[in-house]
């Protein structure tokens, strides 16, 4: 299969003040989360995209242009609502201080698979959507452009946690052990009979050795070689 790609967007003004921003119209990058963003679109510039997909809210879609900016080519750039931010419901656009103190949220620590945010979806719903959306682009891009193809899907937090929780075999309760930064970008492999993760939550480093994709097969005993710079 492909490789993707997932892609955070840079900070916003609602990170930087501890607000959940949720689905809320209106949260633009920052001028740090900018600056994360074109350092990001500078590290995939050596990266010839198939496709950027992209949230349709707009902190996802000002981080999309900074890649499609640097790169040389002309990828899609189609927009995936499936990959747009959890309904928090209520609790959008409250501060993460006080929603820590709600009964909710120990559970939305240790047990996310049994949440339902007030007023707004399951995270398991979420997770299912999300990976659902990745895999459907996934095998586009392949059947579009060949197994070695590349692309990015750029994506809020949560959503792209439990995508790669998804990708490690990891029951969605366990997904908070995954961190994934502003503008931060993870690597995955789709394959037949084995997902493989190859980055998770890099925000430094080149990434040259993509250009040629990912070739599959037998995972290395020993861990092989590793990758080559083209």
């Amino acid at each position: 299969m492909a490789t993707v790609l997932l892609v955070r967007h840079g900070r916003t003004t609602a990170n930087a003040t501890g607000l959940l921003a949720g689905r809320a119209e209106g949260v633009s990058l920052d001028d740090i989360g900018r600056n994360q963003a074109a350092l990001t679109g500078d590290r995939l510039a050596t990266v010839p995209l198939a496709r950027v997909v992209s949230s349709p809210l707009e902190r996802c879609q000002q981080t999309a242009q900074h890649i499609l900016d640097r790169q040389t080519g002309t990828p899609s750039a189609p927009v995936e609502h499936e990959l747009i931010e959890a309904d928090y419901g209520t609790w959008q656009g409250r501060l993460l201080t006080e929603l820590a103190t709600e009964d909710l949220w120990p559970l939305v620590q240790s047990q996310p698979s049994a949440v339902v945010f007030p007023e707004g979806e399951s995270m398991a719903a979420m997770q299912a959507r999300s990976v659902a959306a990745i895999r459907r682009h996934d095998a586009a891009v392949e059947a579009e452009h060949g197994p070695d193809a590349v692309w990015a899907a750029v994506s809020h937090g949560d959503i792209i946690k439990s995508i790669l929780a998804d990708a490690l075999g990891m029951h969605l309760d366990l997904f908070q052990r995954i961190n994934v930064g502003p503008a931060s970008v993870s690597i995955v492999r789709y394959g037949t009979g084995r997902t493989s993760v190859h980055a998770t939550n890099t925000d430094a480093g080149d990434l040259s050795w993509l250009a040629k994709g990912i070739g599959s097969g037998d995972a290395p005993v020993g861990g092989g070689a590793g990758h080559q710079t083209p």
